[in-house]
């Protein structure tokens, strides 16, 4: 059976992983027949917001503390993962994966990824291994491979960025995906573009479907 690693880096679509988005992943793997585990760095997130207000909070919370919140418990440390368990990696969006898993939020193509999260990409990569990127994620991977056909949808400001880190972007509906077959990258824009739950439901959906099926 195929076993698929999820990465999250929090809770809350401001300051971790977007918890519909993230949800969603869980829900389309299971449902496809496939088994996964959740991992995260251990370590303070960039900063945390009051997601009724918007405002940044001064209070510190751990990235892995913060996803149990979506794992019903079970998260692995990101330095604990052994990729030889696993068939493919699968990476939510929210603005935490701009945040926490890089810094891309505040540099944009010039930003720099976590050294264990660039580490677990290029594992990953070098395996031979399917790997998903879900609304704001496919900027990490294009900072860490540099190359690759990826989206975001159809904003012309990230996907400038993502050209400028190498990667080639392609234009995507938020029901759809973009598939890249000789470095097996699976992408697809979720709330970059969605207006509902129902539309990012779709192209998660459709994006794990090719994920476990390449696996």
């Amino acid at each position: 059976m195929v076993k698929v690693l999820v990465l999250l880096c929090g809770s809350g679509k401001d300051d971790g992983s977007e918890i519909h988005e993230s949800v969603l992943t869980l829900l389309a793997v299971d449902q496809a027949g496939a088994n996964y585990d959740i991992c995260a760095p251990d370590a303070p997130q960039f900063s945390v917001v009051n997601h009724l207000t918007g405002e940044e909070m001064s209070e510190t919370r751990n990235m892995r503390v913060e996803a149990g919140r979506i794992a019903r418990g079970e998260v692995l440390a990101l330095t604990d993962v052994d990729i030889s368990n696993y068939d493919a990696l699968l990476m939510p969006g929210g603005f935490g994966a701009a945040k926490n898993l890089c810094d891309f939020a505040v540099k944009s193509a010039d930003c720099d990824v976590r050294q264990d999260v660039k580490e677990l990409i290029n594992a990953m990569h070098e395996a031979g291994k399917t790997i998903g990127a879900i609304c704001i994620a496919p900027a990490v991977l294009a900072k860490v491979l540099g190359k690759g056909q990826l989206t975001i949808g159809t904003d012309t400001g990230v996907a400038s960025a993502l050209s400028q880190m190498g990667a080639c972007h392609v234009d995507c509906a938020v029901g759809d995906i973009v598939v890249d077959d000789e470095l097996n990258l699976v992408s697809t824009p979720a709330y970059m573009l969605g207006q509902s739950i129902k539309e990012v439901h779709e192209g998660i959906n459709k994006l794990v479907v090719e994920v476990v099926r390449r696996s």
